[in-house]
């Protein structure tokens, strides 16, 4: 985009590169270092741009949107709020690095990702990011990383930032609800254990959202997204992740899942497509006492069948990750549009760092040993920037 001006992080200057050189020569295996050398962030700059009002080119020059995007994705990856990653930013030094900001230069503050947010809240801006998380997993792709053929769906729901007795009070009183988008969630009779009263069994119900996802079974991506109200049927959102996955061109030929999504619809699509049916059937369809059962009979001899639903587990890792690493278990922000940056922001940090560990081995934290490890080949046996200069 010509004519585009930013803020001078001091990237270039002495105490923007010389500065880290030796530093950098230390650390060429770590995480961020990967991260930052696996990707061609600055393609995304003119994109992200068009949802600024000036453009770069009007009124005061901004941060480059691309220091922004990548300060978020650091909050997530680390699993701190904004504020903390202003801070962070400022403190670490491979994480300043990253963003590009010179060791004797301020970081953005917390107000700047505020407000970069707000610009992507709408269509539009949705479609950039999604756009982003798109052409992340292609990146990979065209590194040589190979995408298996059996596609995994299934949901995840995140708590909204709600007290629910102080928000039922906030009512009764004639108030507002804290966050009006979120959805009575029911989870069913769970085990839970009660601080003083030990394990039993009780309703779990809360507020909150969901995000539908498709993941792939051979490298753990999660391809597809759609984030949405917390009590949407899952089968509903399948159209709008196989859009997604053909779009990537993805060299699908089985789409597995569990019960939830057992939908004569959903048949019908993947037939017409030429696509295997792996999706965990009814018992309503295959013990019926009339002909038609013979047909899902027949269906799940098929190894395909079967092959879906070995691999649908798979689908529980990048979830488990979300939850129990990213701060995925509850809502960073109030309402819908708020919550599908979230969602995207934390499967895209799942995602890097799956990538980054298929292609070159490294990882974000310490790899499991012995029975629990994960065998695998990276694409790169050698590092491919470890013989060029930093």
């Amino acid at each position: 985009m010509a004519g585009k001006r930013f803020q001078d992080t001091g990237k270039g200057t002495f105490m923007g590169d010389y500065y880290y050189a030796a530093y950098l020569k230390r650390h060429r295996e770590h995480f961020l270092v990967a991260l930052e050398e696996l990707f061609d962030w600055q393609r995304y700059s003119d994109e992200l741009l068009t949802c600024y009002k000036g453009k770069g080119r009007i009124g005061r020059p901004p941060y480059n949107p691309v220091l922004i995007f990548k300060m978020l994705l650091i909050s997530y990856l680390y699993n701190v709020s904004e504020r903390e990653v202003e801070r962070l930013a400022d403190d670490h030094l491979m994480v300043r690095w990253f963003l590009g900001i010179a060791i004797d230069r301020q970081p953005p503050d917390h107000s700047t990702l505020t407000a970069f947010k707000r610009r992507y809240l709408g269509k539009a801006g949705w479609e950039k990011l999604i756009g982003i998380y798109k052409s992340m997993i292609e990146e990979a792709r065209a590194q040589g990383l190979e995408i298996g053929e059996i596609q995994v769906l299934d949901s995840v729901h995140t708590e909204a930032d709600v007290n629910n007795e102080k928000d039922r009070d906030r009512q009764d009183k004639g108030g507002p609800p804290r966050d009006p988008d979120a959805r009575t969630v029911n989870k069913g009779r769970r085990s839970v254990v009660d601080p003083g009263r030990g394990k039993r069994t009780r309703e779990v119900r809360y507020h909150g959202y969901k995000t539908h996802a498709s993941v792939n079974a051979e490298t753990g991506l999660v391809t597809a997204i759609v984030s949405d109200y917390g009590n949407t049927a899952d089968n509903k959102a399948f159209p709008a992740l196989r859009d997604q996955d053909r779009e990537l061109g993805l060299p699908t030929t089985i789409y597995a899942g569990d019960k939830a999504y057992d939908d004569t619809d959903i048949y019908s699509r993947l037939e017409e497509e030429g696509l295997a049916i792996g999706i965990t059937l009814r018992d309503l369809r295959t013990q019926k006492k009339d002909k038609n059962k013979e047909r899902w009979q027949e269906l799940m001899q098929r190894e395909s069948y079967q092959r879906g639903v070995h691999n649908r587990y798979r689908v529980e890792q990048p979830f488990g990750l979300a939850k129990a690493w990213h701060g995925f278990e509850r809502c960073r922000y109030l309402g819908l549009a708020r919550y599908r940056l979230q969602s995207l922001f934390t499967f895209l940090v799942c995602n890097s760092k799956r990538i980054v560990k298929l292609l070159t081995g490294i990882t974000f934290r310490t790899l499991a040993k012995g029975r629990r490890a994960e065998q695998f080949t990276p694409v790169y046996q050698e590092l491919p920037w470890v013989s060029a200069p930093i």
